[in-house]
């Protein structure tokens, strides 16, 4: 299949550079001094599980110079990158291709389809990925973890469906373990509810995840915000399988020390974030379905008088 990674930092290096070494056909979206050094040496991936490995080479561009119509469109950039990643669609993709954005943040999908020509779709996405730009043209995987789910959603046409369920089947020949879902829904608030109050959090106070390993103020934040993303969609008609409160404080336990989310990075080296779509949504949308959000909306306001984008 032919896959364009839009956006090729640790989310997109790891997934297009696992595709690419598996074979597929990848072209990834890289600029700056990042692109430079993937078209100069290639890219490598520092791998937990499969050892150090460069693809050389690698077929690498900018959005400008992208002209080709992919099978596959795998959205991997922050979220203020999305409008692009819809102009880019709207030049490039057909009828026959998946636009799949894999974003923390919940609903970009819908959010990309609602601007996007009734003929192109938009999937929904989210991936669970420890990883990071190293240095330019090198990402690194730090944990072992690397897991895909993305599905319809409910009213979608699903056209594109046995194209959708072969992409499955390529990615997990490419050691990612891909899972399409007829339940998105609860698939992608399952992991927002994790990476929203846990980049929220240590944004807030500061701190990495060993902070969020003992009682105090810190963990009883983390744990009340994802209890405000379950209520907000269990207000929505979700049925999760786990109680996420439980599940987000096993996950951080399993944390090793120094753990942050790209959000927090960001922040801290002050670049724009994520903060809107990841915090101030949550906000949003808890006004919107009636359900309190006190955590969010505490965070959201520190948010607006530090002024974080």
């Amino acid at each position: 299949m032919k896959f364009v990674i839009v956006g090729t930092g640790g989310t997109g290096g790891v997934l297009g550079g696992f595709l690419a070494k598996a074979g597929e056909d990848v072209t990834f979206i890289a600029r700056g001094e990042h692109g430079q050094a993937i078209k100069d040496n290639g890219l490598t991936i520092k791998s937990i599980d499969y050892g150090e490995f460069t693809i050389k080479p690698a077929k690498v561009c900018t959005m400008e110079e992208y002209n080709e119509t992919p099978d596959v469109m795998l959205i991997c950039t922050k979220f203020n990158g999305v409008p692009a990643a819809v102009e880019l669609a709207k030049r490039v993709a057909g009828p026959e291709t998946i636009i799949l954005p894999i974003l923390n943040v919940y609903g970009t999908g819908r959010i990309m389809q609602e601007q996007l020509p009734g003929n192109l779709t938009a999937m929904d996405g989210c991936m669970y990925v420890y990883a990071l730009k190293e240095a330019p043209g090198v990402i690194k995987q730090m944990q072992s973890i690397l897991r895909v789910f993305y599905g319809f959603r409910p009213g979608q046409s699903r056209a594109l469906e046995a194209k959708a369920k072969e992409a499955e089947q390529v990615m997990r020949n490419a050691h990612i373990e891909a899972h399409l879902t007829d339940d998105i829904a609860q698939s992608h608030l399952q992991k927002f509810s994790f990476v929203s109050p846990m980049g929220a959090t240590g944004a807030y106070f500061n701190v990495t995840s060993e902070a969020f390993q003992k009682p105090g103020e810190v963990r009883d934040t983390f744990a009340g915000l994802i209890a405000e993303v379950q209520a907000i969609g269990e207000a929505m008609g979700v049925k999760f399988k786990k109680d996420l409160v439980q599940y987000g404080l096993k996950f951080i336990d399993a944390y090793g020390p120094g753990g942050t989310t790209s959000m927090q990075r960001d922040i801290a080296e002050g670049r724009p974030s994520e903060f809107a779509g990841l915090v101030d949504s949550v906000v949003d949308l808890g006004k919107k379905l009636g359900v309190p959000t006190p955590y969010y909306e505490k965070i959201s306001h520190w948010g607006k008088e530090h002024h974080i984008k």
